[in-house]
């Protein structure tokens, strides 16, 4: 198992705990077995099919051009600064942050999306 594929089970993993979702609602929602997305998680799927990578980006809410660079998948440059910019402006709407302090923001814009959901 290459380290790639470690950092992309591990990113895959990370962003569905953070979502609070299990493997079987992860399914439901997006139509990729558990089976496959358990192998994943662990790095057992070399290649992951890029319409899955976007099912999952879309339902955990995290930058498609991400999960694609972490599978190893070529991403233009521009997509990847065009990210960056936005990540940009939000620092310049809110300053430098602490570690707990990106870290309370995160979670709290997931309770946000979660109860959104849920309505």
């Amino acid at each position: 198992m290459t380290k790639l594929v470690q950092t992309l089970a591990t990113f895959i993993s990370d962003a569905r705990a953070k979502a609070g979702l299990t493997l079987r609602a992860v399914e439901k929602e997006t139509g990729i077995s558990n089976a496959y997305l358990s192998q994943l998680e662990h790095g057992k799927i070399q290649t992951p099919a890029p319409q899955n990578l976007h099912k999952l980006a879309s339902l955990y809410r995290v930058p498609y051009e991400i999960l694609m660079e972490l599978a190893g998948y070529p991403v233009p440059k521009s997509t990847a600064a065009t990210s960056q910019a936005a990540g940009d402006t939000i620092a310049a709407r809110i300053g430098s942050v602490t570690k707990e302090e990106e870290d309370a923001l995160v979670e709290y814009l997931q309770f946000l999306r979660l109860r959104k959901r849920s309505r």
